[in-house]
């Protein structure tokens, strides 16, 4: 019987070697109960097992029978194919609200930005409004003062006659001998002739030409406020202190014509601004003016495809903020150039006015395009411009307390760039150029007219950004209860013995909320915030709203000014 086994595998085996090619020795896992025998052939097979290759082999057939499909059973598979995206419901989740915090960008950008507006507005006025009386009043101490000081006893005298100016009264002193000291110098430059000398320059060159100036617009405006800063500094500094601790300086008088060639050189800069615009516009080729649009767009390239974190996105928004203020004070100033050698016919303010929009909506155009694509690529929600709103807000509050230590405009010049008094020299030498009236009461009662529309400006702008400050300060104040109040909640949750890093929590984490923005104010006093000092950083910050507040709508009493302005 043993034999007839035997024999009956020896012709399986040769069926195998048969079905295999020739030369090769295939090894099988069989279930360990078969024997191992050689082949007839000489080719050696271990652990055979005939049910299981049998099984498999009929297995690949149908296998092979199965994928032979037709072209029309194809395309009805691809014509049917079902699918459900809720088997990714998070990753789809996160695309949307990409796609969502995309479409809110403009609505915020514009937000900061008019915010940003109006405080460089603002510190603009100041420079017509509010310094020519400053200017008056010191000027006005430095005589009277010391008359009063020498008439007083000596005793009196020795004890109040330490200083006859406070430093505000000097600073005010000395940006009003700035500005009107480049004001009369820029009448030695003649506008005129420098129309002509653009004009005459072909399209390329003042393409150049024109980027040249914005490229030195930036490095001034970068530069001239600490210029403006050390001419203050060195001349409101303490005379009380040793020579050890106070630092080495030049002295007053260097400071102040290093001060005085900046605003010089700056409002020249700002005139050929104004000047090769005006030919931009006026020219009867719009090709000037097209390429300069065209450069907005241009700026895509340098600032969308950089990695950008929450500080260096405040300083590029603000930068924007400045920009465009500067491009309408340009467009004002061309307009004004224009509709006087046009003897102020409306007809040609219609021709005008479509270029000044269409190059305004291009600049807003490409802001929005940027500051979307900026936060899509580095993952920034789109309420980081709420943040930066509120340190605007402690800017402008901040100013007005009694402890201030930088007039508004000032503030406003390191925080965005905007430096007021070379854009207000350039600004008084293009009103002067435009509207020569004479001497007569008429034109005298006009001019008071409109210096007194100008202070109602600045007081009505003054109160909406005040008034916007408060509101701002206060929600934020209430957002940082709130925060401490879920803060506090977390932390009961996690002595309770709850893991928030179990992955079966079925929490939903998006990519954007990698990134914490919450209490982002972007000031030095407020970035420094420690755990344990959380509860009263906040009762310092309602403290400090309920001042600027009171200060605001006048509620302090005694015979303090209310806006020490």
């Amino acid at each position: 019987m043993c034999d007839t086994v035997r024999d009956t595998m020896r012709a399986d085996d040769g069926t195998m070697e048969r079905d295999l090619s020739d030369g090769k020795t295939i090894r099988f896992r069989g279930t360990g109960k078969s024997e191992i025998h050689v082949s007839p052939h000489g080719k050696r097979v271990e652990n055979v097992d005939l049910p299981r290759y049998r099984s498999q082999f009929s297995d690949g057939q149908a296998t092979a029978q199965k994928q032979r499909i037709s072209l029309m059973q194809f395309l009805r598979t691809e014509l049917t194919r079902g699918y459900q995206l809720e088997h990714d419901e998070e990753r789809f989740s996160a695309r949307r609200e990409k796609v969502y915090s995309f479409i809110k960008i403009p609505k915020e950008v514009e937000k900061f930005m008019s915010y940003g507006f109006l405080q460089c507005a603002d510190s603009f006025l100041f420079v017509y409004t509010f310094l020519p009386l400053r200017f008056a009043m010191a000027l006005w101490a430095v005589i009277t003062r010391p008359l009063r000081h020498c008439l007083r006893s000596g005793k009196v005298r020795t004890k109040n006659a330490e200083k006859y100016l406070s430093p505000a009264e000097v600073c005010d002193l000395l940006k009003g001998v700035v500005v009107v000291g480049c004001w009369a110098a820029t009448w030695k430059v003649d506008t005129s002739m420098m129309y002509h000398l653009v004009k005459s320059q072909s399209v390329i060159k003042l393409y150049i030409f024109y980027n040249m100036l914005e490229v030195g617009d930036r490095l001034f405006s970068a530069f001239g406020q600490d210029t403006i800063d050390a001419l203050l500094w060195t001349a409101t500094e303490p005379r009380t202190r040793s020579r050890s601790t106070r630092a080495k300086h030049l002295g007053t008088l260097p400071h102040l014509f290093f001060a005085l060639a900046y605003v010089l050189l700056h409002s020249i800069l700002v005139l050929f601004q104004a000047t090769t615009l005006n030919v931009a516009i006026n020219s009867s080729n719009k090709a000037l003016l097209t390429i300069m649009m065209s450069n907005n767009f241009v700026e895509l390239k340098g600032s969308v495809f950089k990695k950008f974190d929450k500080n260096n996105l405040f300083q590029l928004s603000c930068a924007d903020v400045r920009e465009r203020f500067h491009l309408t004070m340009l467009l004002l100033a061309v307009t004004l150039q224009t509709m006087k050698e046009y003897a102020w016919h409306s007809d040609r303010l219609a021709v005008l006015l479509p270029d000044c929009i269409m190059l305004l909506f291009a600049e807003v155009l490409v802001d929005w395009v940027k500051h979307a694509f900026i936060t899509r690529f580095n993952e920034l929600p789109s309420t980081v411009y709420r943040d930066y709103t509120v340190s605007l807000a402690y800017d402008m509050a901040q100013t007005r307390r009694e402890t201030a230590f930088s007039d508004p405009s000032d503030l406003v010049a390191r925080r965005m760039g905007f430096i007021p008094l070379p854009l207000g020299v350039a600004m008084a030498r293009v009103l002067c150029t435009t509207l020569t009236p004479s001497a007569r009461p008429a034109n005298l009662i006009l001019f008071l007219l409109a210096y007194l529309i100008l202070v109602a400006l600045r007081i009505l702008n003054s109160l909406i950004i005040l008034g916007k400050a408060c509101d701002i300060i206060s929600s934020h104040a209430q957002g940082d209860r709130n925060d401490v109040g879920v803060k506090s909640s977390t932390q009961d949750r996690a002595n309770s013995g709850v893991n928030m890093k179990d992955p079966n929590l079925g929490t939903a984490i998006f990519s954007n909320s990698a990134v914490s923005l919450n209490n982002v104010c972007l000031n030095d006093a407020f970035l420094e915030s420690e755990e344990p000092q959380k509860s009263e950083k906040l009762q310092c910050n309602v403290d400090e709203l309920t001042s600027v507040t009171k200060t605001v709508l006048g509620l302090r009493t005694g015979s303090e000014p209310l806006l020490s302005q």
